[in-house]
């Protein structure tokens, strides 16, 4: 009978075994799904490398003045700024194409009425440094159990 008891100790090693395996496999599964609803609070893609502005049209232009100017602008003095006259002609286009871009949430911020700014620069304001989320690197522990 000794035989017989061995084996019952072997198995019933295995099966505690099993059941540790498993409750390990549903931690882990626990861990993933939250990281899974974390991942869905983060943009999906916040680089503007896709969106191309044709050089030389009026929305470059302004995009390298709001560049320059680093911070906000209205639509008149963005205007005065590529040399336009600021009637409503040239008002109602800028102010349009510029729209666009911001209803997309492409390259332009609108901070106030016919005030246009950048994506880039509102970002930077908000960390308080010039740092991009590339720089962010996870650990690689990050998630294990120690």
């Amino acid at each position: 009978m000794k035989i017989r008891e061995q084996y019952q100790k072997l198995i019933d090693r295995k099966q505690q075994e099993i059941l540790d395996l498993q409750l390990q496999i549903e931690k882990a599964k626990a861990y993933m799904q939250a990281l899974q609803d974390t991942m869905r609070f983060i943009p999906k893609d916040e680089s503007q490398e896709g969106v191309l502005l044709r050089p030389g049209t009026a929305l470059a232009q302004a995009r390298e003045v709001l560049r320059k100017a680093g911070h906000p602008m209205h639509v008149n003095d963005i205007l005065k700024a590529l040399n336009k006259p600021p009637d409503k002609g040239h008002r109602v286009s800028l102010s349009g194409n510029l729209s666009s871009y911001v209803r997309n949430g492409q390259i332009f911020t609108r901070p106030a009425p016919n005030t246009f700014g950048l994506i880039e620069a509102s970002k930077q304001a908000a960390d308080g440094t010039a740092e991009n989320e590339e720089d962010f690197d996870i650990p690689e522990e990050f998630g294990t159990e120690n």
